[in-house]
């Protein structure tokens, strides 16, 4: 889709976390964009859900703040619903990679299918970009509090290769928190626990 004159391609970000180690193999840029179609029971980010304006940048600009992070592995995209921003989030990651290999996982609510079905061309270009997909809508029920999906529907799509021999610990690795401080406010990142399991940050 081509913009009108003057209007600049955004993404609407909820929260960034520059570096966590619990959302994917080593120090990962962490982003979860605002808004999202589904209504999963028990969500971890209800805020995040509302479709609303939060935080806008384009993707250069954000790719600028992923390059200037130092010791990072790669980035991990969530939310609210990344597929919802695909076109923005297909340029935020050819943008960054022009200049370094990050490796990049997105978390969606739809399945692979749903995702080709669509014959979206910014869906696609962003599936392009992803080493690995983990899909499918949360389900509480199905939380078994391994590895790095929610819940045991959801599929870990290695569409890359990249991070293919690391599946075992994708599905039933330890699953841990990290609590982060920034200057007024602090962010819990990580999957959700279990009900009744503790909380390791």
């Amino acid at each position: 889709m081509k913009l009108p004159d003057g209007v600049s391609l955004k993404i609407n970000i909820a929260a960034i976390c520059p570096a966590s180690k619990v959302l994917g193999p080593g120090a990962r840029f962490v982003i979860w964009v605002q808004g999202c179609c589904f209504a999963c029971y028990n969500c971890s980010t209800p805020a995040w859900r509302e479709m609303k304006e939060a935080t806008l940048l384009t993707p250069e600009a954000l790719a600028s703040q992923v390059l200037k992070t130092s010791g990072i592995e790669g980035i991990t995209i969530s939310g609210g619903e990344p597929m919802l921003q695909a076109e923005g989030l297909a340029a935020l990651i050819k943008s960054i990679r022009l200049a370094k290999p990050l490796s990049v996982i997105c978390y969606s609510g739809f399945t692979l299918e749903e995702l080709k079905h669509k014959k979206d061309i910014h869906i696609d270009a962003f599936l392009a970009e992803i080493d690995v997909l983990i899909d499918g809508p949360y389900i509480d029920s199905l939380n078994d509090n391994k590895g790095l999906r929610g819940s045991t529907n959801q599929r870990i799509h290695f569409l890359s290769g990249v991070y293919q021999e690391l599946a075992e610990d994708f599905v039933n690795g330890t699953r841990n928190q990290e609590l982060h401080l920034f200057s007024d406010e602090y962010l819990l990142v990580g999957l959700k626990p279990k009900r009744g399991q503790q909380l390791y940050l």
